[in-house]
């Protein structure tokens, strides 16, 4: 089901770095969005994903296209940014207004329990363990998130609702939506150009 912007663009979230509230319609007024709508701040498969779309903020930035993230609640949110997990800005849908109207999945708490054991959850555990990632269980385990980007003046590009607590919209994804596909390979190039000229040099 799509997202209907003017069902939210008058609904305020709170701006993390200045504490003050914000409507939606100003959050794109001005710039193309891409706001990740996290789960909960502790969360590892949450902490996965704001780790992993931060590997492409640096071409969202330079296309002067915002990198923003929700939170449902603001308990954790204070450690989520010293944690630096998201390299973005940080924002708190402070009544889950927001996360109601776009109809964001709630589990109970024997199918979160269920998806947690699943396979799916299991590799999603497994790759934040492996990347040292921290987390809690501190804040609403329940929740379930998803992705909005929309483009400058309120056009929504992509809607898209987690149905597992670990699913993400991948960073392939968001670039095709923004047409920046082809932005990623010249910079894989000068990083592999990079490696081999620090190899190069060690042999030396």
């Amino acid at each position: 089901m799509a997202v209907d912007l003017t069902d939210i663009e008058k609904m305020e979230i709170k701006d993390i770095s200045t504490n003050k509230m914000e409507t939606l319609e100003n959050v794109w007024k001005d710039k193309t969005c891409v706001i990740i709508f996290f789960r909960r701040w502790g969360c590892l498969y949450c902490r996965l994903w704001a780790k992993e779309v931060s590997q492409i903020a640096n071409i969202l930035s330079n296309n002067n296209i915002r990198l923003i993230g929700v939170g449902p609640e603001e308990l954790g949110v204070e450690e989520f940014k010293e944690g630096k997990f998201f390299d973005g800005e940080l924002f708190v849908d402070v009544n889950k207004k927001v996360y109601s109207k776009i109809g964001f999945k709630r589990y109970n708490y024997l199918s979160i329990l269920w998806y947690i054991l699943g396979r799916v959850g299991r590799n999603a555990y497994n790759r934040g363990k492996a990347a040292n990632i921290p987390w809690n269980l501190q804040g609403d385990g329940l929740q379930n998130g998803g992705c909005l980007i929309v483009e400058r003046g309120g056009r929504i590009l992509q809607s898209y609702r987690q149905d597992g607590a670990a699913d993400q919209l991948s960073n392939d994804k968001i670039l095709e939506v923004l047409d920046l596909t082809a932005e990623i390979r010249p910079r894989l190039e000068t990083d592999l150009d990079a490696d081999s000229k620090s190899e190069s040099s060690e042999r030396n």
